[in-house]
């Protein structure tokens, strides 16, 4: 049960994630800057972001008894998620006003990927 819990969790943070990255994109395409989610930055960032990176570990934890390659990939996936979109927020001009940190990002996604390698080594 717990192994099911943990896969739903990460299972939820890469969606979230992917829904993430693709507001992020249509919002760059849109000549008003938003995209399909009635979301500013910050509250995309905490309300899609900030699950998306806590999940995860959360899953981990919740599995660490249990063993599951598949679960590990899951993480993984996540954490590669969260790079590749640390790496398109240094690629694009922030806002005028608006600082923002990738480097923070990087963190926990280093983690992320740690995690899921431990979970399939030890599995």
């Amino acid at each position: 049960m717990a192994l099911k819990a943990a896969m739903i969790l990460a299972g939820i943070s890469i969606v979230l994630l992917v829904l993430y990255g693709a507001d992020v994109a249509v919002s760059m395409g849109s000549p008003d800057k938003e995209g399909f989610l009635p979301l500013d930055d910050m509250q995309r960032g905490m309300g899609l972001g900030g699950p998306a990176i806590i999940l995860p570990i959360i899953a981990f934890f919740i599995a660490l008894r249990e063993k599951s390659k598949p679960l590990g990939g899951l993480i993984i996936v996540s954490g590669i998620l969260i790079i590749a979109g640390g790496l398109a927020m240094i690629g694009t001009p922030a806002p005028e006003g608006v600082e923002r940190n990738p480097l923070m990002l990087f963190a926990p996604a280093i983690i992320q990927l740690a995690l899921g390698a431990i979970k399939i080594v030890k599995s």
